[in-house]
């Protein structure tokens, strides 16, 4: 067999889906088409075959796109796979097209409704392109209710076609369970994660501001990724005024999942958040929006706190009373994301399910006769 997995980047694939690739390659070949941004070598010293793509993530543009569709056809001409796995909207929409004209078999994954989805202007366009582009999707895999719930109530698929799994899981055995740090140079508040509006960035300043105010050397927040430019002004002079310390980005996020007492995320929407999940499986609190794709991932009041989403001042109440909690309960909150994710978000669980739907779309004739998954 032949599996041809499409996405717009090579790290975020190796980050989240290299267990699922692991396994795809125990059925046979695997080719993988993708801009390369690292893990590339990687990925094919584990076998499989890497095709460099040029795709603009941001922006539609409508030569741009159409040249990315033309090598998409040429590429799935050449390689005929059995069955293509599609992530991200620009895989999904034009690798969907290609696929559902060359009459190869194509699964779509849905990581979240992103900026599009959230315009007005926007948000029925990218809606109609969906629906033409998942018509002979074999199936459609959602990391939340809600999101699989928005697909069938705006009529792009159909309920029969959705398969709702818990994001992409965390790997139980990378994100090991840690203890609880001490707290001698006080509480750690980590932000890990894209600096963007989106992400509930503003919110998260504003409250900063007023603990650190409140609280001086008693709080720190960290602050673990990469920043869009518009705010680049603005977490340099936060990090002179000694109001978040900026670490950069870091390949290897576990020890400052580790060396923190509770991660935050105040984001607007997510698929799955994959930062709250590897924090909750190493033991840490959360404080996170009550949206879809990041409420999942807390039990209120028991692992974290859920807040409501641009809401600087809820956010900011809501850090505040972490810091009211004892150290013992603090820890009580870690141990119990932990049990939370080892119950419900086990890679290995999520990988199994996500296989199980793939070969239930790929014709008797074409399965290995003794592949075991």
């Amino acid at each position: 067999m032949k599996f041809l997995i499409v996405t717009n980047h090579s790290y975020m694939l190796w980050q989240f889906r290299r267990e699922l690739i692991a396994r795809l390659m125990g059925l046979g070949e695997v080719v993988l088409l993708m801009p390369f941004v690292g893990h590339e070598e990687d990925f094919a010293a584990m076998g499989c075959r890497c095709i460099e793509t040029r795709l603009d993530r941001r922006s539609i543009n409508l030569k741009t796109d159409l040249g990315l569709m033309h090598f998409y056809r040429r590429v799935v001409e050449q390689e005929r796979p059995d069955l293509a796995l599609t992530y991200s909207i620009k895989p999904n929409i034009y690798m969907g097209l290609v696929c559902a004209r060359g009459k190869v078999p194509y699964c779509t994954n849905i990581q979240g409704l992103g900026s599009p989805f959230q315009k007005k202007g926007m948000a029925g366009f990218v809606s109609a392109l969906h629906r033409v582009a998942l018509h002979n999707s074999r199936a459609v895999f959602f990391e939340n209710q809600e999101n699989a719930d928005y697909f069938i109530r705006h009529h792009i698929i159909p309920a029969s076609k959705a398969t709702v799994l818990r994001g992409a899981g965390v790997n139980l055995a990378h994100y090991r369970f840690q203890p609880y740090p001490p707290e001698e140079d006080g509480i750690h508040f980590l932000y890990l994660g894209r600096i963007m509006r989106e992400k509930g960035v503003d919110e998260l300043f504003a409250a900063a501001r007023r603990l650190k105010a409140e609280y001086g050397r008693r709080v720190t927040i960290d602050l673990v990724g990469f920043f869009e430019e518009e705010y680049t002004a603005t977490v340099e002079q936060l990090a002179r005024e000694d109001i978040v310390r900026f670490h950069g980005f870091q390949q290897d996020p576990r020890p400052f999942y580790a060396a923190a007492h509770c991660v935050v995320l105040p984001s607007y929407h997510e698929g799955m958040s994959n930062v709250l999940l590897e924090a909750a499986a190493t033991g840490r609190a959360l404080i996170t929006s009550d949206v879809p794709g990041c409420r999942e991932a807390v039990e209120d009041g028991v692992s974290g706190f859920l807040c409501p989403a641009m809401d600087a001042d809820a956010l900011y109440i809501k850090m505040k009373a972490f810091l009211d909690l004892t150290p013992e309960q603090r820890a009580a909150m870690g141990r119990a994301g932990r049990a939370l994710m080892e119950r419900d978000f086990d890679k290995e669980a999520v990988v199994s399910a996500t296989l199980d739907r793939i070969l239930a779309q790929i014709p008797d004739a074409c399965k290995p006769q003794t592949a075991t998954v």
